[in-house]
C-alpha cells in the first residue's frame, strides 16, 4: 500500500500549483512547497514560493479508497484515505471540529448530518468508569459499578415484591349453594325449613 493525502487549494494556489508541475521549476517564481504542521498535528501552514496559507488536517466522514491502473482495463487498490488537507486563504476562519462536514464529490455534500445517523450523546464519566472496570475485569478483578448496580437492581426488586404481596388481598370463600332452589341459609349454616315441610311432616 502506498501513503497518499487529498490536498484541497483554493483556485489561485491550484493555478499556481499546475504551472510549477508543467513548467520547468527552476524558472518559475513558485519554485519551492512547503506544508509543515503545529504540535497537536492538526494546524499547520502551507508555502508556495513566498506566500504561506494556512492548513488544517480535517476528518473525512468515510473512508475513501485511492486506485491506478496501467492498462486503463484493470484497477489496483494503492490506498485508503480517510484525512484531507484543507488549506485556506488568508483570514478565512478555521474549522471548529476535526471532522470534515462534506466528502469529496457533490452527492456527500453534508453527509455526516443528511446520510449518518445522529451519534448518541454519552456522558464522558460513565465512559471513564465503563473502560476502567474493562481493565479490572481483563486484569482478573471485578467490575465495582456491575457490582453496586446490580445490588441496587436486586433490592429494588426485592422493594416490588414486598409491595406486591402487602397489596394481594385473599380471596373470599365461596358461599355454600343451597339444596333446593329458592332455599335460604339460616345463622346455622342450615337450609330453613318452608311451611310446606312443616305440613308434610304433620300428616
Amino acid at each position: 500500500m502506498e501513503e497518499q493525502f487529498i490536498l484541497r487549494v483554493p483556485p489561485s494556489v491550484a493555478e499556481r500549483i499546475d504551472r510549477l508541475l508543467n513548467e520547468n521549476a527552476l524558472s518559475s517564481e513558485d519554485n519551492s512547497l512547503d506544508l509543515s504542521f503545529s504540535e497537536d498535528g492538526r494546524n499547520g501552514t502551507f508555502v508556495i514560493g513566498s506566500d504561506r496559507f494556512p492548513t488544517s488536517l480535517l476528518d473525512l466522514p468515510t473512508g475513501v479508497e485511492s486506485y491506478k491502473t496501467y492498462d486503463d482495463n484493470v484497477l489496483i487498490k494503492t490506498a485508503d484515505i480517510g484525512q484531507i488537507i484543507m488549506v485556506r486563504e488568508e483570514g478565512d476562519t478555521a474549522p471548529d471540529d476535526v471532522e470534515y462536514r462534506h466528502g469529496l464529490t457533490p452527492p456527500m455534500r453534508d453527509a455526516r448530518r443528511r446520510r449518518f445517523r445522529r451519534e448518541p450523546d454519552l456522558n464522558p464519566e460513565l465512559v471513564q468508569r465503563v473502560e476502567k472496570d474493562l481493565v479490572n475485569i481483563m486484569a482478573g478483578g471485578t467490575a465495582e459499578n456491575v457490582v453496586s448496580s446490580h445490588a441496587g437492581a436486586v433490592e429494588h426488586e426485592d422493594a416490588v415484591n414486598n409491595v406486591r404481596n402487602a397489596t394481594k388481598k385473599v380471596a373470599p370463600a365461596p358461599a355454600p349453594k343451597p339444596d333446593a332452589p329458592g332455599a335460604e341459609i339460616n345463622a346455622a349454616g342450615e337450609p330453613e325449613r318452608s311451611e310446606s315441610d312443616d305440613s308434610d311432616d304433620s300428616e
